[in-house]
């Protein structure tokens, strides 16, 4: 079983995959092609891709069951002990925004009667 899942990628590559693949939701695509197939739709997804992202799904015999590629993608798969997992990538801490001292504009309009 295959499984392949586009963000941001051109049409004409979606409806390249439909020849080999079945289109289950926007950009899944679901199929159970052969080794060599998988490799050359793979190949032609990281080429014409431009700048959408891209995910490869497919059985294999390991613990796992499975195997996975990413293309342009923000989480990078990653082996742990024989697993393959997704590394997310870190986040930068967001800088906390100041507080001003008052009262609100809606308190203000409460407090004074006015609306």
């Amino acid at each position: 079983m295959t499984v392949i899942v586009l963000a941001k990628c051109p049409a004409g590559l979606r409806g390249f995959l439909t020849r080999w693949l079945t289109e289950i939701s926007t950009g899944v695509f679901i199929g159970n092609p052969s080794a060599r197939i998988r490799e050359i739709l793979w190949a032609e997804v990281r080429e014409y891709a431009n700048e959408g992202r891209a995910l490869l799904v497919h059985g294999t015999n390991t613990e796992q069951g499975f195997a996975f590629e990413t293309h342009d993608h923000h989480w990078h798969p990653v082996d742990h002990e024989g697993l393959t997992l997704l590394r997310r990538p870190v986040n930068p801490p967001r800088a906390t925004t100041t507080v001003t001292k008052g009262w609100s504009k809606a308190s203000k309009r409460r407090r004074f009667g006015r609306r």
